[in-house]
C-alpha cells in the first residue's frame, strides 16, 4: 500500500474551490485546479514514498521518494504490481487513471476513440513526424479512452446526439432563420445526424449565426418550455466562448443535470462536453481527445465527424448496490470499475482484485493488509493497492471512491 501525490491540472476551465477544500488547502486556490490525476499516465503520473530501484543517487535538492513516481514502479515489476492475468491483459500497463474534475466552465465538445482507432491514429500521427508534445496531435497514445463520471455535485452536461426529430423541433422553436433548411432536413426521414453536425461545425463565417442563436436562446430560455434548460445553458457557455460555432453544436446534444450519485458513461464514438460540476472521472488510462469547439486546443472537425457514432446512447446510470455499504457503476468498459464505499464502522473487506486506487472523498479510514501493513487515509488523500497487497480491510467512518480493473472476460 503507498500513499500517492496526485498531480493537479491547471486547466483554465477549473474551479479555485474543490480540488483545493478536498485536500486541505486554501480556499480559493491562487489559480484554477481543473483535475487531479491519481494514476501512471507518463505525462502526469502520481507520485509516492516508496524508496527507487534500482536507488537513485542522493543529491541535496531532491529526496529519492520526490522521483519514484506510479509509472516506474509499475514499469520496474508489472506482474507483481499489477498481477500476471492485469499485466498480460493490458501490456504490463496500469489500465485505468483515476481523476477528481472540477469544472466552471464548459470543456470542449469532444470525443474520444475506439481502440483500434487510436492505434490507427497514433501510427499516422508518428508517421508525419509530430513530437510527443506537439500541440497539433490527436492522439498522444494507442489506447481508447471510454470514462465514467460519478457526480459529487450537480454536474451538467451535454452528452450523445438528439435524435433527429428532437433536434428537429428544438431548432423550430429557436426560430432562426439561418438554421430552418437544417431543422427541415432534420425532420424528414431517415435524417443523417452526422451531416446535421457537421454542417453546423463548418459554418462559414460562423460569428453571426451565433450572436442570433444566443438572442433566441436568451428568449427562450426565460419563457420556460421544454428545452429552457438546454437554451439557458447554451447562453451560459456562450459567455465563456464568445462567438464559438460549438455553442450552436451543443444544441444539437442531449442536455441532462447528473445530480450527486448519479454517473454518466462516455463510450467511444460517444460527443459530449461537460459544462461545470465537480466528480470522480475515471477513464482508459489514455489523453487522447478530439476536439472541435469550445476551445483554445487543437481543433479537428474532419477527425472528430469521423469518430463520432450518432447511434451512440450516453445514459444516466445508477449505482447497483451491494451488501455492507458498497455500490459499483456497470459499464462495458474491460479497462476499469469504478466502487463507491460508505464505511460504517467495523473492519469491511474492500472490492476488487489486482491493483487498485482509493480515494476518500470524506472522513477517514485506516488500512491494513493480509500481510500486516498498514495506512491511514483523510479526506482527500489517496493510495495505491497493488496487486501483492491482495485483501485489504477498511475500519472507520468514510466515504471512498475505489478505482479497480473491470473483471477479466468471461
Amino acid at each position: 500500500m503507498d500513499l500517492l501525490r496526485p498531480e493537479i491540472r491547471p486547466y483554465p476551465w477549473g474551479t479555485r474551490t474543490a480540488i483545493a477544500d478536498l485536500q486541505g488547502r486554501r480556499v480559493p486556490a491562487p489559480g484554477p485546479e481543473a483535475e487531479l490525476w491519481m494514476g501512471a499516465h507518463p505525462s502526469a503520473p502520481s507520485g509516492l514514498d516508496r524508496p527507487a530501484t534500482p536507488p537513485v543517487p542522493f543529491t541535496p535538492t531532491a529526496s529519492i521518494a520526490s522521483r519514484v513516481t506510479l509509472d516506474t514502479v509499475i514499469a520496474a515489476d508489472p506482474s507483481g504490481e499489477l498481477g500476471p492475468e492485469c499485466a498480460a491483459r493490458f501490456g504490463g500497463r496500469l489500465p485505468f487513471l483515476l481523476k477528481v474534475l472540477s469544472a466552471a466552465k464548459a470543456l470542449s465538445i469532444q470525443v474520444h476513440p475506439s481502440r483500434a482507432q487510436a492505434e490507427a491514429g497514433y501510427a499516422v500521427e508518428n508517421e508525419r513526424g509530430l513530437t510527443p508534445d506537439d500541440p497539433r496531435r490527436n492522439y498522444v497514445d494507442d489506447w481508447p479512452k471510454p470514462e465514467l463520471l460519478y457526480a459529487l455535485t450537480p454536474f451538467e452536461v451535454v452528452a450523445g446526439l438528439r435524435t433527429p426529430d428532437d433536434a428537429a423541433a428544438l431548432l423550430i422553436t429557436l426560430a432562426v432563420d439561418e438554421l430552418e433548411p437544417l431543422a427541415a432536413r432534420l425532420a424528414e426521414p431517415g435524417a443523417d445526424l452526422r451531416a446535421a453536425l457537421a454542417s453546423v461545425l463548418e459554418w462559414p463565417a460562423p460569428v453571426g449565426l451565433v450572436a442570433s442563436v444566443v438572442a433566441a436562446c436568451e428568449r427562450l430560455a426565460a419563457a420556460g418550455g421544454p428545452y429552457a434548460d438546454a437554451y439557458a445553458a447554451a447562453v451560459r457557455v456562450a459567455a465563456d466562448h464568445p462567438g464559438d460555432i460549438g455553442v450552436v453544436a451543443m444544441l444539437l446534444m442531449r442536455h441532462a443535470v447528473l445530480q450527486p450519485g448519479q454517473a454518466v458513461f462516455m463510450p467511444a464514438g460517444g460527443l459530449h462536453a461537460y459544462l461545470r460540476g465537480t466528480g470522480i472521472e475515471l477513464l482508459a488510462n489514455s489523453d487522447n481527445v478530439v476536439r472541435s469547439g469550445l476551445t483554445g486546443k487543437h481543433i479537428d472537425v474532419p477527425e472528430l465527424l469521423k469518430l463520432v457514432d450518432p447511434a451512440v446512447a450516453v445514459p444516466v446510470l445508477a449505482p447497483r448496490v451491494l451488501p455492507d455499504g458498497i455500490a459499483w457503476f456497470d459499464t462495458p468498459a474491460p479497462e476499469f470499475r469504478l466502487y463507491v464505499v460508505d464505511l460504517a464502522g467495523p473492519a469491511l473487506a474492500l472490492p476488487g482484485a489486482g491493483p487498485r486506487i482509493l480515494l476518500c472523498l470524506d472522513g477517514a479510514c485506516a488500512l491494513r493488509s493480509e500481510a500486516g501493513q498498514a495506512l491511514e487515509l483523510t479526506r482527500g488523500d489517496s493510495c495505491f493497492l497493488s496487486a501483492a497487497d491482495a485483501v485489504v480491510r477498511a475500519t472507520g467512518h468514510a466515504r471512498l471512491a475505489l478505482a479497480t480493473p473491470g473483471p477479466p472476460p468471461a
